[in-house]
């Protein structure tokens, strides 16, 4: 037990201690952080620059239709030549012209829109349904229906939705779920990607410095092991922490300094559901305070930790059985394989149908389980679910550290030969 302390102390401190490791947790915010503040900051640049479209309208129909926004302004040229409106647009830089031909509606010409480029997807929808709009009253006025009674037969209906408890949640509770279960998922995939890399690198480097023979003298090979990745990780969880903390404070220095209201940002994009959200405001942070908050971080903790060790164990053997890291290719896609599927199964499956048969299957896989597991948390999982999870993912831990005790055993003093999966195969027997 002493020799493990003794171990976990020696990775730790020569993580936190590393130039590289000071440079970059200190340098990754500001970098990250920089770059969301010049996206936010070019979005709303981007948000607040001002189109002008042309307007060659032969039916004399729309003249009133297309009303002036913050981000489009119109401008008739009905009164030119369809020629000369084009020379004038882009002679002087407009946008685009829409031309609106006179049987347009009746199966003849269509609308169509002359630009230098291709208008944005917000921009053509605009104008489709503006026109769309437009001609669907006036066939209607044709065929002699009222629009003042129409308008006046029209009906609004707001879903209230319940439980069978009489509990009310809000449209939005479900992205609110999501949110908090994909960020808990791709959260502890970037950690085991990053880290695991991290204990397999040094264990690369100890066996290519043939450090490793002096140390495996006096230490058992899975005490060892053991060592350098719980050593590594507690320097990943120092350096996340550190991540967290000064992120979010260069986060709101930024953002004050440039003067971005991140709740303007994008405001025009969000101005077609703002009647939507705008009456579910107060039930959406009771919805957020009504979150397993406490179920949340306690099964994070436990999955996190369980797949890191499950991961990083494979790490370490992957890196004892090769001499350099180039080797390491063929045996790090069936590892990134199940990270990569539990990312997909979750935004794809869970989200969608967070009980359904294919996210419980992925929830017990214990490959899977660690991230699919933490994205069906928060959209209610039942305790029984949960114990089986929680005890086949421990299970599969201690048999895969015990395999990859195995294989660290005799692949830290193999040298000069590269290692295959039958080579593997026969280690595990020794």
């Amino acid at each position: 037990m002493r020799n493990l302390k003794l171990i976990i102390q020696r990775e730790y401190l020569a993580r936190v201690r590393n130039k590289t490791f000071i440079i970059m947790t200190f340098l990754s915010p500001l970098i990250l952080v920089g770059m969301f503040a010049l996206i936010a900051y070019l979005s709303m640049l981007n948000s607040s620059e001002q189109h002008i479209i042309g307007l060659y309208d032969e039916t004399e129909m729309f003249s009133t239709e297309f009303i002036d926004a913050e981000e489009i302004q119109y401008l008739d040229l009905s009164d030119r030549s369809l020629e000369e409106a084009k020379t004038l647009v882009r002679n002087e830089g407009y946008y685009g012209l829409i031309y609106i031909p006179k049987n347009v509606g009746k199966g003849m010409e269509n609308v169509a829109f002359y630009g230098k480029e291709s208008p944005g997807f917000g921009t053509v929808q605009t104008l489709e349904k503006t026109i769309a709009d437009r001609l669907t009253r006036q066939e209607l006025v044709t065929r002699g229906v009222d629009l003042s009674e129409l308008d006046d037969a029209r009906r609004q209906v707001k879903l209230e939705i319940q439980n069978f408890s009489g509990e009310r949640t809000s449209k939005m509770s479900n992205y609110i779920k999501m949110f908090f279960g994909g960020a808990a998922g791709y959260l502890l995939m970037m950690f085991i990607i990053i880290y695991g890399n991290m204990v397999m690198r040094s264990v690369i480097e100890e066996k290519t410095n043939r450090i490793i023979e002096i140390i495996v003298s006096s230490v058992k090979p899975i005490q060892l092991m053991m060592g350098k990745v719980l050593g590594t990780s507690l320097a990943g969880i120092t350096q996340f922490s550190i991540w967290l903390l000064l992120g979010g404070v260069l986060s709101l220095i930024s953002f004050y300094i440039l003067g971005i209201d991140l709740f303007s940002v994008q405001k025009d994009q969000l101005a077609n559901i703002e009647q939507v959200v705008q009456p579910e405001i107060a039930q959406l942070v009771v919805d957020v305070l009504n979150l397993p908050i406490f179920n949340l971080i306690i099964f994070f903790v436990i999955y996190f930790i369980s797949g890191y060790f499950l991961y990083s164990a494979i790490y370490a053997a992957i890196g004892a059985a090769v001499d350099s890291e180039t080797d390491t290719q063929q045996f790090m896609f069936p590892v990134i394989l199940p990270l990569m599927l539990g990312i997909y199964v979750g935004f794809f499956s869970v989200i969608e149908n967070p009980h359904g048969s294919i996210a419980t299957i992925f929830s017990m896989i214990p490959l899977t389980s660690p991230i699919v597991m933490l994205m069906r948390i928060p959209f209610g999982v039942p305790w029984w679910e949960l114990a089986i999870s929680l005890g086949i993912l421990i299970l599969t831990n201690f048999a895969v550290i015990w395999l990859a005790a195995k294989i660290y055993r005799v692949g830290i003093l193999m040298y000069g030969k590269k290692a295959s999966y039958k080579e593997l195969f026969k280690w595990l027997k020794y």
